[in-house]
């Protein structure tokens, strides 16, 4: 029996006009987005509307069970408790790749989805394909297989799961529709229920280098995950994060990768390790492993200090088909050919260090992309030798810039150098790198 067409036009008009659309509208809308049978330029003109006009609290729950009904659910129960965190995007932001390993080394089953660069924001399976043979395009069957043996998995989304997304988030990426606080709730939230997580942990970034980067905005897609997390029955706690200057020294796909390695082994950067901790304890709570935050910490700590993480990653990797001899060793993890040092123009103490223009800069240099169809480069990076309130002579370090391509060092170097401030004090007050928790 042949399907009516649906009236897209009319739904547009109705968005667009103010009017909240009905649950069938939804339902259909999604469906028609799963199979492919709205043209892009009617689904584009919906999510504008969507962009200006919002969604009632009701559309956006239906509009996310469409899309979570739009392709196959999984479970995971009888593996553990799958917990899993996301990450709005930041630059530097490697913390998923330490912290999956280390929260099922404490008992937990993860679950993790992961995406691509977006925009000037790293993207976690960039960085994991930096390692050599590492897969993230796993079927649902191999999925289950790594997750039965390692605890964890990192992987992209699976053709079958939460299909209406893929084709929407597409569109979103290249219609400046990205930033619509409903938008990105459904979009993270359907992913993280189909995938089979029964508890979420959010870290949404605040600042130069954020989607959002007011903290009003951040606020309120953090309360707005919550909410709707609370219809779906998936509890979501949510951090508010520092991203006024990047997490870690390092930026670049095969550079965090060896810093989250750092991280544990015990070492690494002082915020990158902290934030992982924070996050990880926030996980074993929410899935009933620790009594509180300070025993999830200790319980972190401890697989950390053990070396249990760091063997978990190692499997991971194995069985994801990685090269494990890259984890023991990360001098086999790809470098560029050329490097170039950033110095100071001037003495005194660094006040500013842009998250924002040094992921655009990254991206510039290949460590994301500027079309969809680019490819990366991993080896690229900007390694950050001083941060917000180092002190610094004329002529000292501020990064070093590793590149294959002049061309691109030469377009990027300018934004390099603009991200930092040197002035003749310490600013006189530091943001916190957890700046408010809810949920």
């Amino acid at each position: 029996m042949k399907r009516a067409p649906l009236p897209v036009p009319s739904l547009i008009a109705a968005k667009r006009d103010g009017r909240a659309l009905d649950d069938g509208e939804i339902r259909a809308v999604i469906a028609g987005a799963a199979r492919g049978d709205i043209p892009d330029y009617q689904l584009s003109a919906l999510l504008m509307a969507i962009v200006w006009r919002g969604m009632t609290t009701r559309e956006l729950g239906v509009w996310t069970e469409a899309m979570i009904d739009s392709g196959e659910r999984l479970r995971w129960d009888r593996l553990g408790t799958p917990v899993d965190k996301h990450s709005t995007g930041g630059v530097g932001d490697k913390i998923s790749l330490a912290l999956a390993p280390l929260a099922a080394a404490c008992g937990l089953t993860v679950p993790m989805i992961a995406g691509r660069a977006l925009g000037h924001t790293g993207g976690t399976l960039d960085k994991l394909e930096a390692i050599p043979g590492f897969r993230t395009a796993l079927t649902t069957a191999e999925i289950g297989r790594v997750l039965a043996r390692a605890g964890f998995v990192l992987a992209g989304q699976t053709a079958r799961l939460v299909p209406a997304d893929r084709a929407l988030y597409a569109l979103r990426d290249a219609t400046a529709t990205v930033e619509s606080i409903p938008l990105i709730a459904s979009s993270i939230l359907s992913k993280k229920v189909a995938e089979g997580a029964r508890a979420l942990v959010m870290d949404v970034k605040v600042g130069s280098g954020a989607f959002l980067p007011e903290r009003a905005r951040a606020r309120e897609l953090a309360r707005t995950l919550i909410a709707l997390g609370g219809r779906l029955g998936l509890p979501v706690r949510a951090f508010l994060t520092d991203m006024d200057q990047p997490l870690g020294d390092a930026i670049g796909n095969a550079a965090e990768v060896r810093e989250a390695i750092d991280v544990l082994r015990g070492g690494g950067p002082a915020d990158a390790r902290a934030l992982t901790v924070r996050l990880g304890a926030e996980m074993l709570v929410l899935g009933r492993i620790a009594r509180d935050r300070r025993d999830g910490a200790r319980r972190i700590e401890a697989a950390i200090a053990s070396g249990a993480g760091l063997e978990r990653f190692r499997l991971g990797v194995q069985l994801q088909g990685g090269d494990p001899r890259a984890i023991d060793d990360p001098r086999r993890l790809p470098r560029a050919r050329s490097n170039r040092l950033i110095r100071a123009a001037r003495a005194g103490v660094v006040s500013r260090v842009d998250a924002g223009l040094l992921g655009r800069a990254a991206t510039l240099l290949g460590a994301g992309r500027l079309r969809k169809e680019d490819r990366i480069a991993p080896g690229a990076a900007i390694l950050l030798h001083a941060k917000v309130g180092a002190r610094v002579s004329r002529g000292d370090p501020l990064a070093t810039v590793a590149y294959d391509d002049a061309a691109r060092e030469r377009a990027a170097r300018p934004m390099i150098e603009r991200a930092f401030a040197v002035g003749p004090r310490a600013p006189a007050t530091r943001r916190p790198l957890v700046m408010e928790i809810l949920g």
